[in-house]
């Protein structure tokens, strides 16, 4: 089978999926806009699977679909000072490049359902956000056109089964680099700094990350940072779904999207969300009768680039790309899409290399 025929069967492969995993609720509080958010993020089943325009493409990524591979030995453990240091860029071709130019797209998975990140435009379809702008300029370099580039859906919890299993070339989706995760991929160099912060309605007494929460409904997303936070310290928080009678797949606590959370809360099934202040703020842009509760973000993290281990050379060659991004287009596609509501940032972080 050649690369392109590999390509077509997966795009074929992955049945669309809502990105809402709950049970039917009994009833809104009323302060929702659950229908508004679905037709802003995309999250009905028909629009999933749709081609954008200028010839790239999109699918999804289902929660059950394609897992890691486990029969690989692990590789080997790594000491982790500084996560967000990465390999030093590079413009060459090396084997995986040549892989990509020889299918003559970038695969890369996404998110469509996190306004200002990475979302669906309901008015053309087309995949719009911070995110997709830096994954265009990717494929851009290795390729020569922002629209060599296949975008697959895929949810929080399975970005990193997406890449080991050889779904994705690359993940851009919000990913934050940290010590548990470079032992199961490498990243790029950071992109954007964000932070964990809680989210919630307005007229709840919640003051933030701190005992307000006690006894409170908290959602966040499987594998994300947000639940390892709250796994280290909940304050008194109830945030782990019990199974003995709830299927997994109905979790409310826990949910494989970020954006499954907001849902829940504007359904009244939760009372807070924990995730990351720079998604938390394109949420409470959507829905104003939401904010993010406390001064600022209680942990401080990095987004980067995510890669399978052994690519070293589509690390390098990443990181030579985001030179240059910081130096124009970073900020113009800050200015575009988070700005608004996320004023006062000056400028990407500094880039960290690994010494040699």
């Amino acid at each position: 089978m050649t690369d392109d025929d590999r390509t077509r069967a997966l795009d074929t492969r992955h049945p669309a999926t809502s990105a809402i995993s709950a049970p039917r609720p009994r009833g809104p509080r009323g302060w929702g806009g659950v229908i508004a958010m679905a037709a802003v993020c995309g999250l009905t089943a028909a629009s999933t699977v749709l081609p954008l325009s200028r010839g790239a493409a999109t699918d999804t990524f289902g929660a059950g679909s394609a897992p890691a591979s486990r029969a690989e030995a692990p590789p080997e453990p790594r000491a982790c000072t500084a996560p967000e240091t990465s390999l030093r860029p590079s413009p060459a071709d090396g084997p995986t490049i040549k892989e990509i130019k020889a299918r003559t797209k970038l695969i890369v998975g996404v998110d469509q359902n996190s306004y200002r990140w990475g979302y669906r435009d309901p008015s053309t379809r087309e995949l719009k956000g911070f995110d997709i702008d830096l994954a265009r300029a990717i494929a851009e370099d290795i390729l020569g056109s922002r629209d060599d580039v296949i975008f697959r859906a895929i949810p929080t919890n399975q970005r990193i089964p997406a890449l080991n299993s050889g779904t994705v070339d690359i993940v851009v989706r919000t990913m934050t680099i940290n010590c548990d995760r470079i032992k199961l991929v490498d990243f790029s160099t950071a992109y954007f700094q964000s932070g964990q912060q809680v989210l919630a309605p307005k007229s709840a007494r919640i003051t933030g990350y701190d005992p307000s929460l006690k006894g409170k409904r908290v959602c966040s997303a499987e594998g994300s940072t947000a639940y390892d936070a709250l796994e280290r310290n909940s304050f008194g928080a109830v945030f782990r779904d019990t199974h003995d009678d709830t299927p997994r797949d109905e979790d409310i606590l826990t949910v494989p999207n970020q954006l499954d959370c907001l849902v829940r809360l504007q359904n009244g099934l939760v009372d807070a969300v924990v995730t990351d202040s720079a998604l938390a703020a394109g949420q409470a842009a959507q829905d104003p009768s939401v904010e993010l509760k406390g001064e600022r973000p209680f942990t401080t993290e990095f987004y980067g680039v995510a890669v399978k281990q052994g690519k070293d050379d589509l690390v390098r060659r990443i990181n030579h790309v985001l030179e240059r991004y910081r130096a124009g287009p970073w900020l113009a596609a800050y200015r575009t899409w988070l700005k608004a509501d996320m004023p006062g940032i000056s400028g990407p972080p500094k880039p960290k290399y690994h010494k040699g």
